[in-house]
C-alpha cells in the first residue's frame, strides 16, 4: 500500500513515489547551529521521521538529506559576540542537536552538508543564474536575484492570490538583504553578501568580492549535489513556505529550467499553552528544560507527533505527563508480547528483524498503519493502537511483529535508556493502594473512593489494570 501526503503546491494529497525507481530523495531544511533546538524545531524534525520511517516500512528505500545552516546574520552574531571562530561555535551546537536527535530516536540522514563546507557549489549556482540573467552584482559587491524575471514567483506560497508585491513594481522597495524577512516582502533577495564590518573575519572570495552566501542559495546548492537538479519531497516548517522556500525554487528552476521538487511537505506551527513560543513569555521549551522537569525524551517524541503534522498542536506541560502514562500503556502490552513469544528487545526494535518476521497483514494493527499511509495521520495511528491493544491476543507471534511494526513506524522506543528512574512508593503509600485495590475488589466502592482520594492527597495516582494496578507519581 503507497503512502499518500498532502503537497503544499498543488494543495492536494498525493501519492508518494519514487521517480527513478531507486530510492525517494527527501531534503529536510536542518537546524540553524546558533542555539539548542527548541521543542517547535524538534517537532517538525520528529514528524519527518515518522515520514521517512513509514516510507521505508512500505519497502521504499529513503535517501535523506538535512542541512547544517552554519553561517548567516544569527550564528555570525552570536559567535562574534562570545568571541568564538565561527567554526567552533557552531559544532558545539550541531553536537548538542546530534545528541537531542539520538535521545528522540530520530534516524540520522544518509547526508548532514553544511553550508561552509559547499561554497563553491553556491558560488557556481550565482554565477549560472547571472549568466542567464536572472541576477545581478551591486557595485558594493553584493549579488541578488531578480524577482521580476522568474514569472512563477510566488506559486508555492501563493503570493499572487494574496495580492502580495512580488518586486516587479518600484514600490516593492528595493532588494532585501535579510536572511529572514516577513511575508508581505516580495522585493529581490541576496543570493551573496558583501563582506560588511559586523562579519569580521567570517568571509569567502568569489567573483564579485569578499562576502557570504544568502541563506535561502544554501539548500538550492547543496540539494542540487546531493540529490540532483529534480528531486521526490522536500520538507520544513511551514514558516519556511515563504521566504525560503519560495527563493529556494526561483532560484533552483530559474538555473535549470527543471522542476525543482515533486512534492511539498509543511509541518504546522507549535503553541505552549494556547500562546506562540518565545523567549519573551518564559515558554520556550529545549529538551534539556523538560528533562530536567522528569520528562523522558520519549514522551516528548510522544507528545509531539500526538497530533496531525498540518494542524497545530498546544503543548502543555500536563499533555507531556500524559504522554508518559500512554508510554507505560504500550510498554505493559509490549513486555507481555516480548514474554509470551520469547522475542528480546533488540529483535522487537530491530527493523529487519521485523520486516523478516511480520505477517502479510497486521491483524488488528493494521488500522493503525493504515492511518499512517493516509496523509501521516499520526493521531489517529495513536488513537487505532489503544484501541485494540486490549483485545490482540499476547501469545500471537504475528500480533507481536505487527505491534512491533506499527511502533517502528512511529519511532517510539518503549525500553528507551533515556526512560526516567521509577520514583520509590513509600510503604505507607503501597498499603494504601493495597487496600484500595482489595475495597474495589470487593465492590466496597465508597472505600475505593475514599482511599483513592486519600492517595491523591499524598501525591499519587492509581491506574487499574484488570489483572491488578500501577500506581505512579500524580504530576
Amino acid at each position: 500500500m503507497p503512502v499518500h501526503l498532502y503537497d503544499t503546491l498543488t494543495r492536494s494529497q498525493r501519492e508518494i513515489r519514487s521517480e527513478d525507481g531507486e530510492a525517494l530523495r527527501f531534503y529536510c531544511c536542518g537546524p540553524t547551529v546558533y542555539g539548542p533546538a527548541h521543542i517547535g524545531n524538534l517537532r517538525t524534525f520528529l514528524l519527518q521521521d515518522v515520514f521517512r520511517r513509514t516510507v521505508e516500512m512500505t519497502g521504499i528505500p529513503v535517501k535523506h538529506v538535512r542541512n547544517l545552516t552554519d553561517v548567516d546574520d544569527k550564528t555570525i552574531r552570536e559567535s562574534r559576540e562570545q568571541g568564538v571562530p565561527l567554526k567552533e561555535f557552531t559544532r558545539k551546537w550541531t553536537e548538542r542537536f546530534h545528541d537531542d536527535a539520538k535521545k528522540l530516536n530520530l534516524l540520522a540522514p544518509a547526508f548532514e552538508p553544511a553550508a561552509t563546507d559547499h561554497i563553491k557549489s553556491q558560488i557556481d549556482l550565482i554565477s549560472r543564474l547571472i549568466d542567464a540573467g536572472h541576477a545581478y552584482a551591486t557595485d558594493s559587491g553584493s549579488v541578488y536575484f531578480r524577482v521580476s524575471s522568474f514569472d512563477e514567483y510566488g506559486k508555492l506560497s501563493r503570493l499572487k492570490e494574496r495580492e502580495i508585491t512580488t518586486g516587479r513594481e518600484p514600490a516593492a522597495g528595493g532588494p532585501i538583504d535579510a536572511d529572514e524577512y516577513e511575508r508581505d516582502s516580495g522585493a529581490d533577495f541576496a543570493l551573496w553578501k558583501a563582506r560588511k564590518e559586523e562579519d569580521g573575519e567570517i568571509y569567502w572570495d568569489s567573483p564579485w568580492g569578499a562576502g557570504r552566501p544568502g541563506w535561502h542559495l544554501e539548500c538550492s546548492a547543496m540539494s542540487m549535489d546531493y540529490l540532483g537538479e529534480t528531486f521526490d519531497v522536500h520538507g520544513g516548517g511551514v514558516d519556511l513556505v515563504f521566504p525560503h522556500h519560495e527563493n529556494e525554487i526561483a532560484q533552483s528552476e530559474a538555473c535549470t529550467g527543471k522542476p525543482f521538487v515533486r512534492h511539498w511537505f509543511h509541518c504546522a506551527h507549535l503553541m505552549v499553552d494556547g500562546k506562540k513560543m518565545s523567549k519573551s513569555l518564559g515558554n520556550l521549551y529545549t529538551l534539556e528544560d523538560l528533562q530536567a522537569k522528569g520528562f523522558s525524551p520519549m514522551a516528548l517524541r510522544y507528545e509531539l507527533i500526538s497530533a496531525h503534522y498540518r494542524q497545530q498542536l498546544n503543548f502543555t506541560l500536563d499533555s507531556l505527563q500524559a504522554a508518559e502514562s500512554a508510554l507505560k500503556k504500550l510498554r505493559r502490552k509490549a513486555d507481555r508480547f516480548m514474554e509470551s513469544s520469547g522475542l528480546t528487545k533488540s529483535e522487537f526494535y530491530d527493523r529487519e528483524t521485523i520486516l523478516e518476521n511480520r505477517p502479510e497483514s497486521l491483524g488488528p494493527f493494521q488500522s493503525a498503519w493504515e492511518r499512517l499511509l493516509d496523509d501521516l495521520n499520526t493521531p489517529a495511528a495513536l488513537g487505532e493502537l489503544f484501541r485494540v491493544i486490549g483485545g490482540a491476543e499476547d501469545k500471537s507471534r504475528g500480533n507481536a511483529f505487527a505491534y512491533a511494526f506499527v511502533l517502528f513506524a512511529l519511532g517510539i522506543n518503549l525500553h528507551s535508556e533515556q526512560e526516567p528512574k521509577a520514583r520509590e512508593v513509600p510503604d505507607e503509600i503501597r498499603r494504601l493502594a493495597d487496600e484500595r485495590w482489595e475495597a474495589k475488589s470487593a465492590r466496597d466502592f465508597a472505600r475505593a473512593d475514599a482511599l483513592r482520594q486519600e492517595l491523591t492527597e499524598a501525591g499519587w495516582k492509581v491506574l487499574d489494570r484488570k489483572d491488578g494496578y500501577d500506581i505512579e507519581p500524580a504530576g
